[in-house]
């Protein structure tokens, strides 16, 4: 195995199996245990890997609901709106984009009386102008992750 591209296989085989063992890893690799615990240690202290986490399915527990809202920040109130919904446990994106919104938000819910009445809590917020919501039908891809390209 080639150390140049080590990292970036390091991490397509951790998007594989999250779980996977360093003794794993390095004969999958074929490189020593050594060699895999070092990198993946470089990659935590680069923040390249955040955490070990397992991929929840929200609908499976009840939360079947997925609105995406679209808001308009008044003035200069943008950090103020994101960390607002940042707290919100269910909102499980938050993203400040650039066009016709400021903040796009991406929340789970119950029901959509759950959802309406969290929509309701924010949007009666003086600092939010305009917001639209819209609920999803069908999540086609959702929570995907990517190998990295490696130069072989």
């Amino acid at each position: 195995m080639a150390y140049e591209n080590l990292d970036q296989d390091l991490v397509n085989e951790l998007l594989g199996d999250g779980r996977a063992s360093l003794r794993s890893l390095a004969e999958e690799l074929d490189v020593s245990v050594t060699t895999v615990s070092n990198h993946l240690s470089d990659l935590e202290e680069q923040g390249v890997i955040q955490g070990y986490t397992p991929v929840i399915n929200y609908d499976e527990l009840g939360y079947d609901v997925t609105a995406v809202m679209q808001l308009k920040a008044e003035g200069n109130a943008l950090p103020e709106i994101t960390e607002t919904l940042q707290s919100h446990d269910q909102m499980i994106s938050v993203y400040e984009v650039t066009g016709d919104y400021d903040v796009i938000a991406i929340g789970k819910f119950k029901d959509t009386d759950d959802m309406n009445d969290q929509i309701k809590a924010l949007i009666t917020d003086p600092d939010i102008r305009q917001s639209n919501t819209s609920i999803v039908l069908n999540a086609v891809a959702e929570n995907k992750q990517f190998e990295l390209e490696t130069s072989e």
